[in-house]
Parts: structure tokens; C-alpha cells; sequence
């Protein structure tokens, strides 16, 4: 018998259970008002109205919105700040086809919109919950939450059922059972209503936002030994190794594994004779270690674990037991037997593998739900999503991607449509999977969209050829690779800030720039670009470079507002279009005026992720800002009962005179490191000419220099529970390093391989402010004569007319 208690996969089922003021019901139909811009609307022939969980819906106790109802025996009327309902009472909410509003009809105040059943929803943007398909050139989008009609509708009548010990069930009796969600242009607001029908975004361990790695080879613990070896001696980061299906034992088949078979629960001992040892090692080096796990095959009686399951499931004959995730026996087995002996020895989470996504979100459900019993770790697994609400279950898994360049220029926008569904942890193959082509410039371009991307996996097929290990590549390619997973761990309490934001109050860390400007998504050039975290803009290169310039041509459309280039610290004024160009090492990363960017000073150990000792503060002139850092142990559940600390970075600009105040402001101290390290950049600004820093009221030592355009001031040994000041003062403080074509094609041209002579004439004609293009067009071709090659003419031709468009 088990003696396990599944007490933590219960949800508590008066959540179900509407204020019954909002509650208007008929003999057939049921509609209730859940906030001002949210709707159930159900219609039953029968009259049975289902107040039980969904696998989407797990609350419906709302608190009671402010609405009017105007209703007779005939008609029902409810209207709020956004909408106006008009339903015939007892008729179907279904029209007919001429007259589909004839019976019910939803009114957007204030506009000319119109809301009924099978809308077409036509403007409605749409989102992704599921993976790549098997050709990755185009993505099927679903429909989504973000439309420019103002609504958006969740069918949620076929959906499965929580039964009240929280186990899922198919699908009951047919019914209508649709959230009709009316927002106009509050969009922020429909997630809050939408993380609050469905449930909130787990906040994710902060190991998860580091390096991971995977391939679909056979390794061995002495393999892995070496792998992170090769990550530590080349200073790459990692913090997650996960493990493919070939962790496991495998059926013998003609006296050899069966090494296709996906499915095993026990560690292989030819491979890991310790698997406590083995996890053990990793943790100690700051690496968390996930298993693949696909039950698809059924348990079998090869596996440890199959005596305790067939006593307990009453099998005696020895045979291989099916795998059904709706029966409660067989799973309160699997994660007795299976998942806590794995859990005891240190695996951390679970990449979860199913070829039925509706099994897949069941087991997902249960797996997430799992962690419950555990104070000490968070949950967090990996699998393929399927529908709505899946955001509760983070890691979501794209699939096996090709090699290619079309494959890249689908992820930005891939993740940015994620949004429309609430969902941000989105993992993609760094790299490509399978299949293609290995091309050191799209391994790098791939590694730098993932360094801003909601989740960094390495991870590639077997195969010898396949060059996912950084060290594999020209020492260029390996130093460029080295820069940004680096990076990605220093911007990890950026990352960590913004995915407490996306727990407590809804906001996706990514979010597409047509969210601010709705015409950008028919652009094609520009509908790739995203805000990432509060602070950031990316414009992600996903073509290849120009061979002759050696340089990837950018057009980007920058928002309004004053952006800098993060890493050069340019000024672009903002609601523009730009031409700009890239080396292989430089990437589209703009922050606005203002910005407040904390970034980890790595220790000795750069796989590690907890709250850093050091950090360095990137602070942007031209605007004050307030950025709330959020920082917990970063992998238990104790953050819910208040072990955490928020720290203001509070920016307060003016022209000659800037302060900046760092203090906590919310939670509880001994969670972080007791004294802390600060660097602070002032970015674009000139050495001040008087500089005070104060530790709460104490005026305190600190060493100050300028570095390129920066001033930084550096503070020692600050206690985190003190508030630190740093004020300056000077006279023109602000760098004005507005960007200039000019300069770009300036470099351009400093770095091509023909003869200096030339390309004094070169400049000489394009910088010339006295000639017109055309003439300039002119002047570059009869350089033929002078020794210039056609394919520089063609190049310093394609250069004009981008600058022309400036």
C-alpha cells in the first residue's frame, strides 16, 4: 500500500465558486460578471452549470467589480466602464447567420466595436503555447489575449476537469463555457485578470535564468567531469546540465540497449554508479541537474522501482505497465516510487516528454504541483505546451529546431506572440538542433539573442559534427561566445527583478514593440523587435552579415523617447527609423534614458547565480528612474512567506546635479549577502567636479574615475540594510554622443582590406557635404579607374543609399 500524502496536488475548490451578486441565471443560461472587463458566459440545453477547476480556470472568487443591471423577464442588460451586455434571456447565444448578435451582444463603451459568439476575431494577434512544428518555417500561431478590437475569448468548455483531490479528468458534459475578456486598450489589465482567472506565473529558481546545456548523447559521469571542466577552463558559465533519455537503462534487445527507446526511470550504473555522488559534484560547483523523462513506454520490470509499483497496483504477471495519466493509482505510484527517490538524491527538475500535449499538460500539472511538498526547492520543469494557462508550468520547450538562419529569424517574434498568451519562459535550441549547416556567424548571433532571451539551453542532436561547445570554434567565434554567456550571468538580477515583476504583477519579461505601436506587426523589418525587462530594447540580427562591408546592415525602428546603444553608450532619439551596422562581436541592445541596468560582479565560481557580493550598476543620464531589485535565496518556496528583500536604486537626474540612492525597501534581511560591493556607471557622463557618497547618515571613502564616457564611483563593504547615497555635481555633465552615420562609415571603411590612397578618395567623396547623392554615385564608380574593385563600388553604392535613408 502507499502511505504517500497527496494533500499538495489539491486546489482549493471554493475558488470555483463565483460572488453570487455578479451571478445572473436563467433555466439555460448563466452569466456572470467577474471584473469590469471579464465575463463567463455559459448556456446549458439541460441547465447544468459547472462550478468545478479547470485544467485553465483555478479561481473564480473575484472581488465584487462595480457594474449596473437593467433586466425584465425578457431581457438582461449589465454594463460597466468598459462594455454593455444585451442578452435575450433563455434564448441561444448563438444568433443565426444573418443576424449572429440577434440574441446576445457585447458593446465596447466608447467605440464602434462589437462583441457576439463566433466572432471572428480578426484582429486579434494571436500567441504561442506549442512548440515548433516539424517545418520550422513558419509557426501556426493560436488565438491569443492581445487584439486591436479591445477583447479576446477563451473557449474553456472542452477543457479537463480537476476532480476534488486534484486530479485531472476528460472532459464532462458539452456545454458553453466561455470568458469573454474586454479590455479596449488596457491590455495590462486583461492579464491581470487573466493570471488571476487561471492563476499567476510562478516565480522560476534563479539557476534557470544562467547557461544550460544539453546534447542527445550518452554521457557518463565521468563525461560530464570533463564537459564542465571544459566550461570552466575556456570561463564559460554554466548552471544547468540536463540530461537527455540516455541517462537511463535501456530494454536489450539482440544483447544491446535499445538506445531509441525514450523511456526509463533508473540511473544507467555502467554510466553513474553514484548518482548521489554525481549530483552531489554538480551542486557543489553550482550546477542544478535535470532528467529527461518521457513515460510514454510504460514502466517496466527491468526498472527498481517496478516491485513497489506492481504490489502496489495489484500487477503480478511481471508485465510492462501501461502509462495512463488518468489513472490516480498509477500516478500517486510513479511519484512515490519514481519521482521522490529521484528528488532525494538531488535531481532538481524534470525535462518532461510526451507525444499526447494533452498528457503532457496533465503530467506537467502533477510534476509542478509535486514541489508543493517541499519547502527547501522551487518547482520548475521543461515541456511542450498546449493551450491556455500553461504558463504555470515553466520551462516551455519549442522543440527540435532546425540549423538555419530562417529558424532564427522566427524566435524573436516567437517569443514576443508568447506574450499575447501570458507566457514568457520560453527555451529554444542555442544553436539549432538538427540538420543544416554549422556557420560560426549564425552560432554566435544565435548565442547573443539567448544572452536577452527568456531562457539560454545550448542543445543539439548526437553527432560529432554538431559544434554546440563554445571551445569547438576559431578562437574569434569562442571569444565572442565567451563575452555574452558572461554577460547572460551578469544579467541575472536584472533578469531575476523582472521575473518577480512577471509573478507578482503579470508583466512578460519580453513584450513586443507593437504592444506601444500597433502598426509596427504588418512591418516586417521591425515586427522582430522587443522591450526586454523594463529597462531594455532589443532589435535582434537575424540575416546574415554583408561578406564585403564584413558588417550585419540593420534597419530599427526605435520608440519614442531617448535610447543609448548599451554597449557604446550612442544617443538615438526616439520614434525613428535607423540604418545601423554590426561586427560580429557588437549586437541592437538600446537603453532608454534613465535606465537603471544592476549587473552581477561574477565571483570566482561563475556558475554560481545567488545574489552577488559585487555588483555594477549601469545608470543611463537624461531621465530619473526607480528600478526595485528583487532578490530571494533563489530556490525555495520561502519568498511566500516574506524571506525576500526589495531594494529601490533610486536615479533623481537633473543637467548638473544627480543623486543616487540605493535602499531596501520591503521584505526581510539575512536573506542576501550582509555587505555588498557597488560600482556605478555612469553612463555618458563626465567626471563630476564634487562628489559626496553616504552610507545611511555617515559620509564614507570611496575611489572615483572616468572610463571611456563613464564615470564610476565605487563604494566597499556597504551593509545591504543601509541606504547608500552618491551625489554629484558639475557643469554639463552629460556626454551628448548623439550617433552619426558618418562615423559608422567611417569605421567601415578603416577596416577594409584595399590601399589607404583609396580610401582617402573614398571619404573624400562620400563625406563631402557639397555633392548630392547621385553625384556621389558618379564619383565612387570612375574610382574604377583609380584601381577600385566592382565589388567595393557596389558596396560603397549600397552604403549611400543607406545613409540616404537617415
Amino acid at each position: 500500500m502507499m502511505a504517500a500524502n497527496f494533500e499538495h496536488f489539491k486546489y482549493n475548490e471554493e475558488n470555483g465558486l463565483s460572488n453570487q451578486k455578479t451571478v445572473f441565471k436563467g433555466n439555460n443560461y448563466r452569466i456572470t460578471v467577474l471584473t469590469e472587463r471579464l465575463l463567463r458566459l455559459e448556456y446549458s440545453e439541460v441547465g447544468l452549470f459547472f462550478d468545478g477547476l479547470t485544467e485553465n480556470v483555478i479561481n473564480r472568487k473575484f472581488p465584487l467589480p462595480d457594474f449596473k443591471v437593467n433586466e425584465d423577464d425578457k431581457y438582461l442588460e449589465i454594463t460597466t466602464r468598459y462594455f454593455h451586455l444585451q442578452y435575450q434571456k433563455e434564448k441561444p447565444f448563438v444568433g443565426p447567420k444573418f443576424a449572429p448578435d440577434a440574441y446576445l451582444k457585447v458593446q465596447l463603451n466608447n467605440t464602434d466595436k462589437l462583441w457576439y459568439f463566433n466572432h471572428p476575431e480578426a484582429r486579434n494577434f494571436k500567441g504561442k503555447t506549442v512548440g515548433f512544428l516539424e517545418d520550422d518555417k513558419k509557426v501556426k500561431m493560436d488565438k491569443g489575449l492581445y487584439s486591436t478590437d479591445g477583447f479576446a475569448s477563451i473557449d474553456d468548455s472542452k477543457s479537463m476537469i480537476f476532480d476534488k483531490d486534484g486530479f485531472l479528468n476528460q472532459i464532462g458534459a458539452e456545454r458553453i463555457d466561455t470568458y469573454l475578456f474586454i479590455y479596449r486598450r488596457d491590455f495590462g489589465l486583461c492579464l491581470k485578470d487573466y493570471f488571476m482567472l487561471t492563476g499567476r506565473p510562478p516565480l522560476i529558481p534563479r539557476y534557470a535564468l544562467g547557461i544550460w546545456w544539453h546534447r542527445d548523447k550518452t554521457y557518463s559521469f565521468s563525461d560530464t567531469k570533463k564537459l564542465i571542466s571544459n566550461f570552466n577552463k575556456n570561463q564559460i558559465p554554466i548552471s544547468v546540465l540536463l540530461l537527455g533519455h540516455k541517462w537511463n537503462t535501456k530494454p536489450i534487445i539482440d544483447n544491446k540497449e535499445n538506445l531509441d527507446f525514450k523511456t526509463g526511470f533508473t540511473f544507467n550504473k555502467d554510466l553513474f554508479n553514484d548518482p548521489l555522488e554525481f549530483t552531489k559534484y554538480m551542486h557543489e560547483r553550482g550546477i542544478r541537474v535535470g532528467l529527461n523523462i518521457n513515460p510514454s513506454g510504460g514502466i517496466n520490470s527491468y526498472e527498481e522501482s517496478y516491485p513497489k509499483i506492481s504490489s502496489a497496483l495489484n500487477i503480478t504477471d511481471g508485465s510492462s505497465i501501461p502509462f495512463n495519466v488518468f489513472d490516480k493509482d498509477l500516478i500517486k505510484a510513479y511519484f512515490e516510487y519514481i519521482v521522490s527517490p529521484l528528488n532525494e538524491i538531488g535531481i532538481d527538475f524534470y525535462w518532461l516528454e510526451n507525444e499526447n500535449l494533452d498528457e503532457l499538460k496533465v503530467l506537467s500539472n502533477y510534476h509542478f504541483n509535486d514541489y508543493k511538498k517541499y519547502q527547501n526547492r522551487r518547482g520548475l520543469i521543461m515541456s511542450r505546451g498546449n493551450g491556455n494557462s500553461v504558463h504555470r508550468y515553466p520551462i516551455h520547450y519549442s522543440g527540435e529546431t532546425t540549423v538555419s538562419w530562417d529558424t532564427l529569424k522566427l524566435l524573436p517574434f516567437y517569443n514576443s506572440q508568447a506574450s499575447n498568451m501570458g507566457v514568457s519562459w520560453w527555451s529554444h535550441d542555442v544553436g539549432g538542433y538538427k540538420d543544416g549547416i554549422e556557420d560560426n556567424e549564425l552560432y554566435a548571433r544565435y548565442v547573443q539573442l539567448s544572452t536577452y532571451s527568456p531562457i539560454f539551453r545550448f542543445s543539439a542532436k548526437y553527432g560529432h559534427y554538431y559544434k554546440r561547445e563554445p571551445w569547438k570554434w576559431d578562437s574569434n567565434t569562442l571569444n565572442i561566445v565567451k563575452h555574452y554567456c558572461l554577460l547572460r550571468h551578469r544579467l541575472i538580477p536584472y533578469l531575476y527583478s523582472a521575473a518577480y515583476r512577471y509573478y507578482k504583477n503579470g508583466l512578460p519579461l519580453v513584450q513586443p514593440l507593437y504592444y506601444e505601436v500597433p502598426d509596427i506587426y504588418d512591418e516586417p523589418e521591425y515586427k522582430n523587435e522587443y522591450y526586454f525587462g523594463s529597462e531594455l530594447f532589443i532589435a535582434p540580427i537575424t540575416t546574415k552579415k554583408d561578406l564585403v562591408m564584413n558588417r550585419s546592415v540593420q534597419r530599427t525602428y526605435l520608440p519614442k523617447g531617448v535610447w543609448y546603444d548599451f554597449k557604446t553608450g550612442k544617443k538615438f532619439p526616439g520614434d525613428k527609423r535607423y540604418v545601423t551596422f554590426y561586427t560580429d562581436e557588437d549586437y541592437p541592445v538600446y537603453a532608454k534614458a534613465g535606465s537603471i541596468i544592476p549587473l552581477a560582479i561574477l565571483d570566482k565560481n561563475i556558475n554560481v547565480t545567488n545574489s552577488p557580493e559585487s555588483m555594477e550598476i549601469h545608470v543611463f543620464p537624461g531621465k530619473s528612474n526607480i528600478f526595485k531589485l528583487y532578490e530571494d535565496d533563489g530556490y525555495s518556496s520561502l519568498y511566500e512567506d516574506g524571506y525576500y528583500i526589495v531594494t529601490t536604486i533610486d536615479y533623481n537626474y537633473l543637467a548638473n546635479n544627480y543623486t543616487l540612492i540605493i535602499r531596501p525597501i520591503e521584505g526581510k534581511s539575512g536573506i542576501i549577502p550582509n555587505t555588498r560591493n557597488y560600482k556605478v556607471r555612469f553612463r555618458n557622463t563626465r567626471e563630476a567636479d564634487d562628489v559626496v557618497v553616504y552610507v545611511d547618515k555617515e559620509i564614507v571613502d570611496y575611489e572615483s574615475y572616468v572610463e571611456d564616457n563613464d564615470f564610476i564611483v565605487e563604494v566597499s563593504n556597504v551593509k545591504t540594510i543601509s541606504q547608500l547615497t552618491i551625489n554629484c555635481k558639475g557643469k554639463d555633465i552629460e556626454i551628448d554622443a548623439v550617433r552619426l552615420i558618418n562615423e559608422d562609415i567611417d569605421e567601415i571603411i578603416s577596416d577594409l582590406e584595399i590601399e589607404t590612397r583609396l580610401k582617402e578618395m573614398i571619404a573624400a567623396i562620400i563625406f563631402d557635404e557639397n555633392l548630392d547623392i547621385k553625384k556621389k554615385r558618379i564619383a565612387i564608380r570612375k574610382l574604377k579607374k583609380a584601381g577600385l574593385k566592382p565589388i567595393f563600388i557596389r558596396m560603397f553604392i549600397k552604403l549611400l543609399e543607406y545613409a540616404s535613408e537617415v
